[in-house]
């Protein structure tokens, strides 16, 4: 369910729909851009041109074709920079990654979603799909079901209203009462667990980070079935999850 705004400029949202589509394509003519976006040439081409002047997209000349600049990037870097828990947490992230040597993940909510924040892989991790800036559903991930587990019933509530919750795998959850319970669960024992149901043959562990009874983000370590056990309570990761973060939760207080 997307959000709907009281009064929307169409021209903001005509720029932001060809931001989105170059992104999609990563390169692209006017005339295909035209096409998918079923504008007419010469108001994409303002759009285009626009973009182009304030350093937001970039026209290759040979090619004719026009891609996202890495303005997208200065601006993006400078935000996360800007994140209080980003700056306390990134040290104890490569840390855990050196430790376990498996891939592990800073993430925080926005709008709903889980947005990485931080990424870091050890000496064995599995390369996934992941990187800073991109964003999951919260409902089938770790890190996703860490931070729900501590934000208000209203907020989840509105969280599954918005984005459904999509089955991704078999053991994806897709009912909101099992996910109710699973997230009670997670709460009573502290760190939340993905077991293959955003990836067939991955676990997840991630523990909630919180200030001043706030959740602000949650660490997970990711990695195989047969490297990650199932047998969560004495499992070395979660030691080591819960170490890293009882260090940022307090350093969060110095920051």
């Amino acid at each position: 369910m997307e959000k709907q705004a009281k009064h929307p400029v169409r021209t903001t949202e005509k720029s932001l729909r060809l931001i989105a589509e170059l992104n999609r394509l990563g390169e692209a003519r006017l005339t295909t851009l035209s096409d998918e976006l079923e504008m007419g040439k010469s108001a994409v081409h303002n759009h285009l041109s626009t973009l182009e002047k304030h350093g937001y997209v970039i026209k290759n000349s040979d090619t004719k074709t026009y891609r996202l600049s890495l303005k997208f990037l200065d601006i993006g870097g400078q935000i996360r920079g800007e994140k209080d828990v980003y700056k306390v947490a990134e040290p104890k992230i490569k840390e855990i990654a050196e430790e376990s040597g498996e891939l592990v993940h800073l993430v925080v909510e926005e709008d709903g979603k889980g947005v990485y924040l931080c990424r870091s892989k050890g000496e064995h991790a599995v390369d996934l799909d992941t990187y800073v800036g991109c964003r999951h559903h919260m409902h089938s991930t770790a890190f996703g079901k860490a931070i729900l587990s501590h934000l208000p019933t209203e907020r989840v509530d509105e969280i599954i209203d918005q984005h459904g919750l999509p089955q991704v795998t078999p053991q994806t959850i897709t009912a909101r009462d099992e996910l109710l319970e699973e997230l009670e669960q997670t709460r009573e024992r502290g760190f939340a667990v993905d077991d293959e149901e955003r990836l067939e043959g991955l676990r997840c562990i991630a523990a909630p980070i919180r200030f001043n009874s706030d959740v602000i983000g949650a660490i997970s370590v990711s990695g195989p079935t047969a490297r990650i056990e199932d047998d969560w309570e004495s499992n070395e990761f979660v030691s080591q999850l819960r170490r890293a973060v009882n260090v940022i939760e307090l350093n969060k207080y110095n920051v």
